[in-house]
């Protein structure tokens, strides 16, 4: 059976592009994104490792550190992230690791493998992974998942979009609509009721049906004195 939301993010031991780490000693308490791609090289790939690269600021100031996974070893990780670093012209070079998984043992334990396309093995038949994604929070929880194929690649806005969701729920008993970004009206989560919800949100509630209350971001308000 693969992971599931709410399960523990399983620990490992790995040769990265920035040396030796055990992965729960890396993320500690913090969040992390941990990110799957098939192959060194490839056209796809390095779009996207450029793109994040580049929002890596984004990422930093949500607290939240990142680490890749490539079916390769490490050595062939530190050539490709010199073709990455030239897409983004050296304005923000990739500064966290990539995981060498040549063998598929870390793909494996997170079922990142390809079972869609049987014909997407490398030269010692072994399956290539998909474009998996698992955002861990700082207790080390998997709160998201997300799959694409390895011909599609993967939209980082729409993860941090998630972040934020997640992060601002977790502070504020809030839950984010459909198409939500930061800085649109969330919803007062069904289980605050009564008296707790003039409490948390004040007169700030629009009510829409008893089950759709909404109310303002949390994260736009003024901090109280």
């Amino acid at each position: 059976m693969g992971l599931r939301l709410g399960d523990i993010a399983p620990d490992f031991e790995a040769d990265t592009s920035k040396g030796p780490i055990k992965f729960h000693e890396y993320i500690k308490d913090s969040w992390a994104i941990l990110f799957s791609h098939p192959d060194d090289y490839t056209p796809v790939c390095t779009t996207e490792l450029s793109a994040v690269a580049l929002s890596s600021a984004d990422f930093a100031s949500r607290g939240v550190k990142l680490i890749g996974l490539s079916a390769n070893d490490v050595e062939s990780h530190k050539g490709w992230i010199k073709d990455i670093d030239a897409l983004t012209q050296g304005s923000d070079p990739l500064d966290f690791p990539i995981v060498g998984d040549k063998d598929r043992k870390i793909a494996t334990l997170y079922d990142m493998l390809d079972h869609q396309d049987a014909t997407n093995i490398d030269n010692k038949g072994l399956p290539f992974t998909v474009r998996a994604v698992f955002i861990i929070d700082p207790k080390q929880t998997i709160r998201l998942t997300l799959t694409y194929p390895a011909s599609t690649g993967r939209n980082f806005p729409e993860i941090l979009r998630v972040i934020d969701s997640l992060q601002l729920g977790d502070k504020h008993k809030i839950t984010t609509p459909a198409n939500w970004n930061k800085g649109d009206k969330v919803i007062v989560h069904p289980s605050v009721q009564g008296e707790k919800v003039k409490e948390l949100f004040g007169d700030d509630v629009e009510v829409v049906y008893p089950y759709l209350r909404f109310t303002s971001d949390p994260s736009t308000k003024k901090e109280k004195a």
